[in-house]
Parts: C-alpha cells; structure tokens; sequence
C-alpha cells in the first residue's frame, strides 16, 4: 500500500479529506508510469532509474528505439511480472503524436495490465 499519487497530478484525498491510498494493480500501474515518464538522473540514488520518454519528444519517431528503452525499464521495475514479457506497441496517431501502449502482468496479482502514453511529436 501506498499513497495515491497519479504522475504530474496532486496527492489523491478520500472524502474525508485523509490522504487517499492505492494498492495491487493500480500501484503497479503508478510505478509504471513513474518509471516510464521520469527522466535518468533524476534520481541521484538511482542514475539509471527512468525511460524518460520525454526525450523522444520533438524528435522523429524512432519506434524501435522508443520500444527498446521500454523493454528495458520494464525488466527493471518490481511491480511487472517476467512472464509473460511485456509487449510494448509504438503507434503512430494522431498527427503530431506518437502513442505508445505496454501491455504486462501484475507481479503481485498475475492480471493483465495497460499503459497509454502519449507523446506530442
């Protein structure tokens, strides 16, 4: 169990007003998305921690590389499961972004989890 923080939003509050928690497969996801969304280096504990899909933004899209960096960041996190691998689908979408769509098993629960990110290009 952890506090309920959604990536660039505020602390998620219950209706009393008490800090909001997550557990199982939603922490998950928010350690995803931390992982695939902050910048290496930020961390000073941990230089290689990130995909800092950031970077990809404004470049031409190099879809193996984008899926690579993924691939990679996913082995690394605690929350996705080995097997089976994460399956990672770099998309071109709407004109001007890039979307990118990993699919990956719980570790804690072993059920089938989606990310979606969007990358403005």
């Amino acid at each position: 169990m952890d506090i309920h923080h959604t990536w660039a939003g505020d602390l998620a509050s219950t209706a009393t007003g008490d800090l909001a928690t997550v557990e199982g497969g939603a922490l998950g996801t928010e350690r995803v998305l931390r992982r695939l969304l902050t910048n290496p280096g930020e961390y000073l504990w941990q230089p290689e921690y990130g995909a800092g899909l950031a970077r990809f933004v404004g470049e031409p899209t190099d879809a193996a590389a984008i899926a690579a960096v993924i691939r990679l960041q996913m082995r690394r996190e605690p929350a996705v499961a080995r097997v089976p691998e994460p399956v990672v689908e770099v998309l071109d979408g709407v004109p001007g972004t890039v979307s990118v769509l990993v699919r990956y098993a719980d570790a804690e629960t072993s059920q089938p989890r989606v990310v979606r990110v969007r990358l403005p290009q």
